[in-house]
């Protein structure tokens, strides 16, 4: 029954009945309840059992919603819509035949056409496409405590639960683009959100600062994640150098004190020596005078 009201439309068109959609595409976002707008103007006095409205997916003419004789006409209403649109009958006298679609899936994205009929029949389509924002970003590195510079490290930056296809961009701490040894993947869910994953290669520099960048291009919603490497110009950790220095000091400190108690013992030793020498000589001295005195003849 549908088709043949299609093909008895089609066969009627006139200038005097205009239809109007946004010329943008409309950006619905996931989950939520959207409003693709529709209005017609050129006719007047007439009855609301006079208008026909009919959305329908414009690539397969599958029915999205129905009205005529003055109420909702369902039947042939594509499953996947079930319960789930309505227009505004106190508004259609007005001219507004725009269609209240709840709960946005990413099924949904796609063009659809709003055809009006009041005795004379005009239709327009518009485009919708969907967007769910994604998760804030996160950065992590698989890193061994024990690197050093100029070796290699695998930073990756994940963030999940979006629509479409994020953007990602890296930087170094200057705000300078990372293109090179950039690998990203982007996997989508049963519900069409998608998981992306961006994996950076690069060459450690000391104290270095790597941002990981997300856009989703429809909603220009940016999350930024980041992380410092730091430590990493000394072959060993910082604390291994203080320990290292502090134990240099000690064995100064001794090596000094060692000195000066050697110093003191050879000044002890050299002038018990010259004592020694001294008392010797004193007593080589008095046998000579002895022997010099024995061998003196005494006078009569």
């Amino acid at each position: 029954m549908l088709a043949l009201l299609w093909c008895s439309l089609l066969a009627v068109n006139s200038l005097a009945l205009n239809v109007h959609v946004p010329e943008s595409p409309v950006v619905a976002l996931y989950g939520m309840d959207t409003i693709l707008n529709c209005s017609f103007s050129g006719v007047t006095n007439f009855n609301l059992s006079d208008l026909s409205v009919f959305w329908q997916l414009s690539d397969n003419k599958r029915n999205v919603h129905s009205y005529w004789n003055s109420q909702d006409q369902l039947t042939d209403q594509d499953e996947r819509f079930a319960n789930r649109t309505s227009l505004y009958p106190d508004q259609m006298m007005v001219g507004n035949t725009s269609l209240l679609l709840k709960k946005v899936r990413v099924v949904d994205e796609g063009s659809y056409s709003c055809f009006v009929r009041v005795q004379t029949y005009n239709s327009d389509a518009l485009l919708m496409q969907v967007a769910a924002p994604f998760s804030k970003p996160l950065v992590t590195w698989d890193a061994e405590s024990n690197l050093k510079p100029g070796e290699v490290v695998a930073l990756t930056c994940v963030a999940y639960g979006g629509y479409p296809e994020a953007e990602v961009l890296w930087q170094d701490g200057a705000g300078l683009n990372l293109t090179d040894n950039v690998i990203i993947s982007q996997v989508a869910n049963e519900e069409g959100l998608f998981s992306v994953k961006s994996v950076l290669t690069v060459i450690l520099e000391p104290n270095s600062t790597y941002n990981c960048r997300l856009t989703n291009p429809l909603l220009g919603e940016e999350g930024q994640a980041s992380v410092t490497i730091t430590g990493q110009n000394l072959v060993f950790p910082p604390v291994a150098l203080w320990v290292t220095v502090g134990l240099a000091v000690c064995l100064l400190g001794l090596l000094i004190a060692l000195a000066a108690v050697c110093r003191r013992k050879i000044k002890e030793s050299c002038e018990e020596m010259r004592a020694e020498e001294e008392a010797k000589e004193l007593e080589e001295a008095k046998e000579l005078e002895e022997a010099k005195s024995a061998a003196t003849p005494l006078k009569s």
